[in-house]
């Protein structure tokens, strides 16, 4: 039987993508190949936590709520073999799943929703792990495989001055694509309301240019940058 370090399994509103305000059961993996500068789940990466249980008690987790749909998080879901066997479990007993990746790593495993979130440049750490990150963020064959194989949502974590972020996002779609533009999201980085609302502004007219969708990060506004949420 297989085994995941699991940092948390909580309900929530899904506060990102194409299926924000879903009701939804979040099961939080520990463990990551990256160590994005701003992230907000140090507790699933930077130092992982949580215990390391059967898989099929975390699917029994996720069960007991009568919600129907569980986004599979982390860290980074598809780093774990279990994630598959956990998904399989989830979709026969009639739930939606989504998966929430990096799209660095490729993993066998079936959902109703690919949440991939490649990390642009904005992303880089400083100290030790820069190098190792700058070499991870990004891999090209597995963000290729995701699109032809799976139905993904591309969301990307964007701050100011945004041209930069908006180049390298071109590129990369260009060297994915054909993306449809509707999949497209651009989430503004943050984890107050104020810089959120603020930057989501800023973000609205670029969005309408291209064909976008903006990503606001609801649960922020509804629970603060709390766990659990």
């Amino acid at each position: 039987m297989a085994r995941l370090r699991v940092a948390e399994v909580f309900e929530s509103i899904q506060g990102e993508g194409l299926w924000a305000g879903t009701p939804s059961v979040f099961v939080r993996v520990s463990g990551c190949n990256l160590r994005c500068a701003w992230c907000d789940t140090p507790y699933a990466s930077w130092e992982p936590e949580g215990p390391v249980l059967p898989v099929e008690r975390v699917a029994e987790r996720a069960l007991a709520s009568s919600l129907r749909h569980v986004v599979v998080t982390g860290g980074e879901p598809m780093l774990f073999p279990g994630v598959a066997e956990l998904c399989r479990s989830l979709r026969s007993a009639g739930r939606k799943v989504t998966i929430e990746t990096a799209g660095t790593v490729w993993l066998e495993a079936d959902c109703d929703l690919m949440s991939v979130s490649p990390k642009l440049a904005n992303s880089m750490p400083t100290g030790r792990w820069g190098p190792t990150h700058e070499a991870r963020r990004r891999n090209l064959e597995v963000l290729r495989r995701l699109e032809r194989r799976r139905f993904c949502q591309w969301k990307f974590v964007v701050a100011p001055p945004y041209g930069p972020d908006l180049e390298e996002i071109d590129r990369l779609l260009d060297q994915i694509g054909p993306v449809d533009p509707d999949r497209v999201l651009l989430m503004p980085e943050g984890t107050d309301l104020p810089t959120l609302l603020e930057r989501s502004r800023e973000l609205a007219p670029i969005c309408m240019r291209r064909g976008w969708r903006l990503g606001p990060r609801m649960h922020i506004g509804l629970f603060g940058n709390a766990r659990g949420t």
